[in-house]
Parts: structure tokens; C-alpha cells; sequence
């Protein structure tokens, strides 16, 4: 029996409910092309107009994550994945693999290209030489069976049905749907086989929610829905006021994990990515607590076990095991540089962390269109924090690039965009609640 996309539009159209049965018949004429891309969008605003209800996302997150093969991990692996929603600055996935399965938790990681001004996983290892992103789904189980890990660019073959709506919603308007990208990120995340998941879900001028009040929604979307499909979670919602830690840029940003790794680092870096293991190594019943998990990731640091595990990921992928010895030397930053520096005394009281990201992709650190390639040196170092006392002409950041009249234009267009206040300012606070 065919489908009927047109009352199943006007059901949403008119704040009606979708039966499980009409959402299920809805993916699969999607995945077939039973459906125009004309009707889809209709359907997708009318969802975003009148949204869904929480059987709704229940049911279209089964049905899209059904909609291909989904990593079969073993029963006996009690695997965990962390989800960012993304921002400037965030290397987190590379800290947060090899130390979470240095504590003896799998992770299973599957990750994304940059999106928009926000980095993505797969591009920073990409800075690595020799890296392998894409992996088939028997050599990324079979890794995560030997080492522990493994971290690889989505697969087509996972959740396709997700993609098709994702493309659409990306050129309808109706991406900002808290609804829309509660079913697709937990689809994904349950076809890519973990049995529990962290969610880092940003706030700030450098996330996708800037305000935290929708922020704290889209973490309640996320674990509620993932817990009533049978995946423990939680949620920490993360300060993105500014870029974590202090360098933007593929090739830096991984140099800056392995300082991570190596027991330096910025503190509001291992700060973050501690909360997020201490969630991870819980969930997974490694301990009994999230401050237990802390401690256990702190210790791993400390020990060299964490680093070591990045050296198997590394070996286990093709990449250089040499990194973690001489990332400068072997994760070289663009030759020219500038620096943008304080044009007043006190305080710094805000960051342009979006823009600053932008900054990096248009001098070659990201993409501007789907063909650009992007270069692994350039880069943005923030050499002062929300709350730390400037001085006239001191230098607040510095960017990487190999053109100079670009690198000229980039500074020209930052100038006067960091605020300086005449009173003392509270430093941001990274972690700011935990649910779940």
C-alpha cells in the first residue's frame, strides 16, 4: 500500500499527532523516494512551526536510526560516546577518547567534518600525518575489541534516512529545531552502536545556542529522549563565552590535546574534559561517581596511560606515533603571523568567540564551500581570558596564516572586538550544571 504524504503533512500542519505507524511509513517512503523533496520540506516546516511530541521523537529517532545497519559492538562491551554541539576551540573528542579508554571504558567514536565557524574532529585529525578518518564498520569494531578506541567520520551506510532530512533542514530554515536536532543527533548516536552517551551541549556567543536557557532545553531533549529508547545519559552544560582553552586551529588544536594528555595544558581545557570523563567512566559503571571518574582521569593523566592510548590510536589508524613526543615539530603552524592587541586597560569582559572562529575558516582553517581544502597550520592562539587584567598594546590574540595581506584584513576586522571593562570581571565558569 503506497503512502500518502499529503494528510500526513497537513495532520502536522494543523498541531495534530503522527501515529507510530504513519512516522515509520513517512522514513521509509523518505529513504525510497516515494516522497518529492518539495513535500519533505513542507513536512519538516510544519514540524518546525508546531513541533513534536515526545512519543513523536521517540518514534521518527527509532525509525531513522533503522533506516541503515547500525555498528553492532559485543553485548559485553558497555561502550560510551560523548556528543558536542559543537563550538570554537573544542578538542575535547581528542583528549577524551584515549583517556576515557585508558580507564578501561570503550569508546566507540564516530565524528564530523567543521560545520559553520565551529571546528570538527575529523578535520583535527586529519592535521595528523598518515591519520586515517573513514574506517569500515568491521575495522572499527575490531578496533575498538583490540584497543579500546577508535574514532572515524560518520558513515553513510549509519541512519541514512537522517542525512536526507538533514540536507533539507539545512536549506529550509528549519535547523534550528530543537526537536529536529534532538531526533537526528541521538538517531545517529544509537546506530553508531554505543549503549550510553554524554551530551556537552554549549552555551555563548560562540555556540549554536546562544542563550543558556535553550541550551538547558536541548540537554533535557537529549537525555530524556535518549533514556526512553534505553540509552543511560546525561548532560553538562558547557561555557562556549569564549574559545576553550587557547588555541583555535587543527594542527594546534591537536597539540594542545596532547599537552592535555601530557598533564599540562590550559586549565579550562583539562577542566572540561575531566567533567566529561568523570560522566563518561560513570554512566559506564566504571565508577560509582562522576567526581570517582574525575579523579580515575586524573590519575590516568598522571600515570602516562592516557598518552600511550593516543599513541595506539594513532598506530591503530595510520597516523604518527611520534606525535605525542613533538607535536610542534611534526604539527608545524602556518609561517606568518599577527597579533590584535589591547586597545585599553582593565578588564577583558568579552570575547568574540564566533567571530574569532569565523577568522580561522576564511584564512584556511575551515571551509567556506564543500570543496575547499583546509590547512592544518592555521591557527589563532587567545593569549588572555574573560577576567583577566589587560594593559594597552598587550597582545590579546594571534593569528596563523600563509597570506599576509589576508592575515592583515582578518586583524583589521577583529579590531575593537574585545571588550574591556574598567571593573574587575568574573572569570567564566566552564561547567556550569550536570543533568541526568
Amino acid at each position: 500500500m503506497s503512502f500518502d504524504v499529503l494528510p500526513f503533512i497537513e495532520t502536522k500542519r494543523d498541531g495534530g499527532e503522527h501515529a507510530p505507524g504513519e512516522m515509520k511509513a513517512f522514513v521509509e517512503a523518505l529513504q525510497t523516494g516515494k516522497v518529492k523533496d518539495y513535500q519533505v520540506s513542507a513536512w519538516l516546516m510544519a514540524a518546525f512551526l508546531r513541533g513534536l511530541s515526545s512519543e513523536e521523537r521517540r518514534c521518527l529517532t527509532e525509525c531513522l536510526a533503522d533506516s541503515g545497519r547500525r555498528m553492532e559492538l559485543p553485548p559485553s562491551m558497555a561502550s560510551v560516546d560523548k556528543h558536542s554541539t559543537g563550538g570554537v576551540g573544542d578538542k575535547t573528542t581528542l583528549v577524551l577518547v584515549p583517556l576515557v579508554a585508558s580507564c578501561g571504558v570503550p569508546v566507540a567514536k564516530l565524528s564530523g567534518r567543521g560545520l559553520g565557524f565551529t571546528g570538527g574532529t575529523v578535520d583535527k585529525l586529519e592535521a595528523i600525518p598518515g591519520m586515517r578518518t573513514h574506517l569500515e564498520m568491521s575495522v572499527f569494531r575490531s578496533q575498538v575489541e583490540r584497543i579500546g578506541c577508535a574514532v572515524s567520520g560518520h558513515s553513510a551506510e549509519l541512519a541514512p534516512a537522517e542525512g536526507k532530512l538533514y540536507a533539507l533542514r539545512d536549506v529550509t530554515g528549519t535547523v534550528p529545531s530543537k526537536d529536529l536536532i534532538t531526533t537526528s543527533i541521538v538517531s545517529k548516536k544509537i546506530a553508531g552502536g554505543a549503549r550510553s552517551f554524554v551530551y556537552d551541549v554549549k552555551w555563548g556567543n560562540g555556540a549554536l545556542m546562544e542563550r543558556f536557557e535553550e541550551a538547558e532545553q536541548l540537554a533535557r531533549l537529549l537525555v530524556d529522549l535518549s533514556r526512553s529508547l534505553g540509552h543511560p545519559s546525561r548532560a553538562l552544560l558547557t561555557s562556549m563565552e569564549q574559545p576553550l582553552g587557547q588555541w583555535v586551529g587543527n594542527a594546534a588544536e591537536v597539540r594542545e590535546a596532547v599537552t592535555i594528555l601530557q598533564g599540562g595544558g590550559p586549565a579550562s581545557t583539562r577542566e572540561v574534559c575531566l567533567a566529561l570523563g568523570g560522566e563518561m567512566l560513570c554512566l559506564a559503571g566504571a565508577v560509582s561517581t562522576p567526581e570517582e571518574g574525575e579523579k580515575l582521569c586524573a590519575a590516568s593523566i598522571g600515570k602516562g596511560k592516557a598518552l600511550e592510548k593516543f599513541r595506539q590510536l594513532l598506530e591503530a589508524q595510520g597516523g604518527d606515533p611520534r606525535v605525542p613526543d613533538a607535536p610542534e615539530a611534526l604539527l608545524p603552524l602556518a609561517e606568518d603571523s599577527l597579533s590584535l592587541a589591547a586597545v585599553g586597560e582593565g578588564w577583558l569582559a568579552s570575547v568574540p568567540t564566533r567571530r574569532l572562529g569565523e577568522a580561522v575558516r576564511r584564512l584556511g582553517g575551515g571551509r567556506l564551500t564543500q570543496t575547499d581544502t583546509v590547512d592544518p597550520g592555521v591557527a589563532l592562539r587567545l593569549h588572555r581570558n574573560i577576567g583577566d587584567p589587560v594593559s594597552p598594546g598587550e597582545p590579546l590574540a594571534t593569528l596563523y596564516g600563509r597570506d599576509k595581506a589576508r592575515l592583515e584584513e582578518t586583524r583589521r576586522a577583529l579590531e575593537g572586538t574585545f571588550v574591556i571593562s574598567p571593573r574587575p570581571v568574573e572569570p567564566v565558569r566552564w561547567v556550569r550544571r550536570r543533568l541526568g
